[in-house]
């Protein structure tokens, strides 16, 4: 079975799915049965994780985020060199194939998602040459990942941004690392297995490595009366505009419109910059390449709001995966449910063999 995607590819259906749907026409995203705008306005990251858990078919109440915290950092002192390599998600993927499958989707799931910012805060700590910080699993999730990593209880402000974008990420349809995850527990794999994979999909430059780079775009360019002269530089010399564009969106990423929102009350120096790039990116990219629609997508603002909250944007990526292994998860119960192997066909382009009968000819 097939379907057009938004972008006039051709898109082989592998799934049916209730996690979450997008729609790239009109810049419509539904998560567990919410649009994104009113669940990242309603929900905390633990509620958030509950539905998407819960729309891909696990029993789950409130999850026991801070007891997973706690139970990753029992980990620590076994993850043999992890911590000391040199890019995060590289750190985040071998830490995380620390963790023992227990056969038991749902608690291999809330295990890896407790896990995630302990291990990535962890490495963000080592790597600034200072001790990692145990977790307080009173806090709630985004606050918690802030302090292990700042070593400072983060303002209300600030963890609730962070929350925000958490619960925005959380799934995205079937994207590469979705995708990835789903082909891993087809096989009939460990969910920890599935999770690794996603991780090592993710790191990809062409899925989720834009956000430290559109940091540093906003710092090349330094102030708003600079951006139509930059990007003009940057188009005329061949290079992207970082944060811009999207594969699926025909429109503005709905995503960027709650992030835009949820980073107001931080008073980031970099927004009103990131709205003046926005806008002369935005006007530039029409004019140049009319019949390619290029708005600004999710990283764009995500810069933004993960440098106001108090991260190192060589955290980002990480800490885009820090949410969206929830999703995965949600995709593996869901998958598993199914019991078919996702086996996809190609097409073979290769040098044609030579007949016997002709050979002897």
């Amino acid at each position: 079975m097939t379907n057009t995607t938004s972008n006039g590819l051709e898109g082989v259906v592998v799934a049916e799915t209730a996690i979450s749907e997008v729609d790239g026409e009109r810049g419509y995203l539904v998560i567990a049965g919410s649009e994104v705008e009113r669940l990242a306005e309603r929900a905390t990251f633990e509620e958030a994780v509950t539905e998407v858990l819960v729309a891909g078919g696990a029993q789950v109440g409130v999850p026991p985020l801070g007891a997973a915290r706690a139970a990753a950092w029992e980990l620590i002192p076994r993850l043999g060199d992890a911590l000391a390599l040199p890019e995060a998600m590289d750190a985040l993927r071998t830490s995380l194939g620390h963790l023992r499958p227990t056969g038991d989707d749902l608690a291999d799931a809330l295990a890896a998602v407790g896990a995630a910012p302990v291990f990535v805060a962890a490495w963000s700590r080592t790597r600034a040459g200072l001790s990692p910080i145990a977790p307080d699993p009173t806090l709630a999730h985004a606050a918690d990942y802030l302090r292990m990593t700042t070593g400072v209880m983060p303002t209300p402000a600030a963890a609730r941004a962070l929350d925000a974008y958490l619960v925005t990420v959380i799934d995205h349809g079937m994207s590469a690392s979705t995708f990835t995850a789903r082909v891993i527990t087809s096989t009939g794999s460990d969910l920890i297995s599935a999770i690794v994979g996603g991780v090592g999909a993710l790191k990809g430059p062409l899925h989720g490595g834009a956000p430290g780079p559109v940091l540093d775009m906003l710092d090349a360019i330094g102030a708003p009366g600079n951006a139509e002269t930059w990007i003009l530089a940057e188009l005329a010399a061949g290079r992207r505009i970082m944060g811009m564009g999207h594969r699926i969106y025909r429109v503005r990423d709905p995503r960027a419109a709650v992030l835009e929102t949820a980073v107001r009350p931080l008073a980031s120096r970099r927004l009103e910059l990131a709205r003046a790039v926005e806008t002369a990116a935005s006007k530039i990219l029409r004019e140049r390449k009319p019949d390619r629609p290029l708005a600004a997508n999710v990283e764009f603002f995500t810069a933004v709001l993960l440098d106001a909250a108090g991260l190192p944007r060589e955290q980002f990526a990480a800490t885009f995966a820090v949410s969206r292994i929830a999703g995965w998860s949600a995709h593996v119960i869901e998958q598993r449910r199914t019991g078919r192997l996702i086996r996809p066909a190609s097409r073979y382009v290769g040098t044609a063999p030579v007949s016997e009968a002709r050979a002897g000819t």
